[in-house]
């Protein structure tokens, strides 16, 4: 038995030293990927109604538009863009609905300017009746995220303000505010 102990413990040495002979190998640095796309949302209407509701547009003494007309602005809330982008605004001008002919003295239009403030230094701006809006798309060169301020005004009787306007209980119009990526 004597001679079995040593020979096993010469056996445990020789394999304890055969395993610490081994290197180690590694592997990498394994690459992680991914990506963001480019993406834009122009935020929730926190202002109540969706609509701007402007009431009666005339003067019951004169039958002219009214000069005092205002509506609250919209606030678009957290609206964003993860890359440079464009904003625009574009209208349609208020036109009866009923009524689509509007003989001499009358009109059936109403024109404004539309206005999406706060996204860009300069805000972006359309006229309804103009011949051109250049100012209606305004360029962020920087991701951002913030409101957007919506409002009307500056209201014109198409054709000339000393026109009358015909009478309908549905004058519609629309204002379109769009956030898009930039190229």
């Amino acid at each position: 038995m004597r001679f079995l102990l040593p020979s096993l413990a010469a056996v445990l040495v020789t394999g304890a030293s055969a395993a610490s002979a081994q290197t180690t190998a590694s592997r990498g640095p394994i690459p992680i990927t991914g990506n963001v796309p480019a993406l834009c949302t122009g935020g929730t209407n926190t202002s109540g109604s969706g609509s701007f509701d402007l009431g009666v547009l005339t003067d019951p003494n004169t039958g002219l538009l009214r000069n005092d007309l205002a509506a609250p602005p919209k606030v678009l809330a957290g609206a964003f863009c993860s890359a440079r982008s464009n904003i625009t605004v574009a209208a349609t001008p208020l036109l009866s609905q009923n009524n689509i002919n509007a003989s001499g003295g009358f009109s059936r239009t109403v024109n404004f300017t539309a206005t999406a403030a706060g996204w860009t230094t300069t805000p972006a701006t359309f006229t309804t009746g103009a011949a051109a809006n250049p100012g209606a798309t305004q360029l962020r060169p920087v991701p951002f995220t913030g409101d957007i301020t919506v409002s009307i005004g500056a209201f014109s009787t198409g054709g000339g303000n000393a026109l009358r306007l015909v009478a309908d209980p549905a004058y519609l119009g629309s204002v379109t505010v769009t956030l898009a990526v930039a190229s």
